[in-house]
């Protein structure tokens, strides 16, 4: 069975009545399949114009679930989401973020999913939906490990929340692979700190993905980091038990001893960046 409803109702009805596999974009669907057919009932949300584009609200900016990667890209945001735009421009191809959306991103729930780190960054929150009611949960909570969500088999991702204490945050994205494009992360790190008028950071935001089951949000460096200048120098603050957390695996494309060097080479090269911006606004 296929369906492709043209209102949010309706997709939840359908979902609860069949527990449907959801294809928005399909660019994670269909690769997934390999020589298999799709099969079993198919939830199309393709027609849903009410969960897709950008909003403010007085707390949140606010991404519907359908919003694709180019969206975000043409989106006039403000510079806290420098990060989210630069996690962007590295979801595959150009095509590929014409069709790519947000939610399909975070549901698909890779270790390397670009844009898990940078929403991470962000602090971000996500509204789930189902026939019966809703519920928001921190995108901290809502990736369980690979391929592994809170997703219950009756919601629907419908909306992405960035609070708007943090779109005015420094903003940086970077990402390690074995080429410049087109490429499955090695690492990737993703940082925003909000500043004060004087260039205190009043509070750090650092997440790094491609080196545990779900990328992780390193508290311990944040609270490092609330209070200093945002400036020149700031890499001196990151230790490595800023990073224990971390859980890197040998695979082809690096080994774990690697990942765990290179992540905190990045880290600090964020840092730098950040610190660059800040120093010359």
């Amino acid at each position: 069975m296929y369906f492709r409803p043209n209102s949010l109702r309706d997709a939840l009805n359908i979902l609860a009545d069949t527990r449907a596999t959801i294809l928005a974009g399909g660019t994670d669907v269909f690769p997934s399949l390999g020589d298999r057919p799709l099969s079993g009932p198919v939830l199309d949300i393709s027609g849903l114009s009410e969960i897709r584009g950008i909003q403010s609200t007085a707390e949140n900016v606010v991404f519907g679930a359908r919003t694709t990667w180019s969206e975000v890209l043409r989106a006039p945001l403000p510079r806290g989401f420098d990060g989210l735009k630069a996690a962007a421009r590295e979801v595959g191809s150009v095509q590929i973020q014409n069709a790519a959306t947000i939610a399909g991103n975070l549901c698909n729930a890779s270790p390397a999913a670009d844009g898990v780190a940078a929403l991470l960054a962000l602090d971000a929150e996500l509204v789930l939906s189902s026939r019966s009611a809703s519920r928001t949960i921190r995108l901290s909570e809502f990736i369980l490990g690979n391929r592994k969500t809170a997703r219950r088999p009756d919601e629907l991702l419908t909306s992405i929340r960035i609070p708007r204490r943090v779109e005015d945050a420094i903003s940086v994205f970077l990402k390690l692979g074995a080429r410049r494009y087109l490429v499955i992360s090695i690492v990737m790190v993703a940082a925003n700190l909000v500043v004060d008028s004087a260039g205190k950071i009043r509070e750090a935001l650092i997440s790094v993905g491609s080196c545990s089951p779900a990328a992780l949000r390193l508290a311990e460096l944040e609270r490092a980091l609330a209070g200093q200048t945002a400036r020149p120098g700031l890499r001196r603050v990151v230790n490595p038990h800023h990073l224990a957390r971390l859980s890197p695996i040998d695979d082809v494309r690096a080994t774990a001893e690697y990942r765990r060097d290179a992540a905190r080479t990045l880290v600090e090269r964020a840092l730098e960046a950040c610190a660059q911006k800040g120093f010359a606004a």
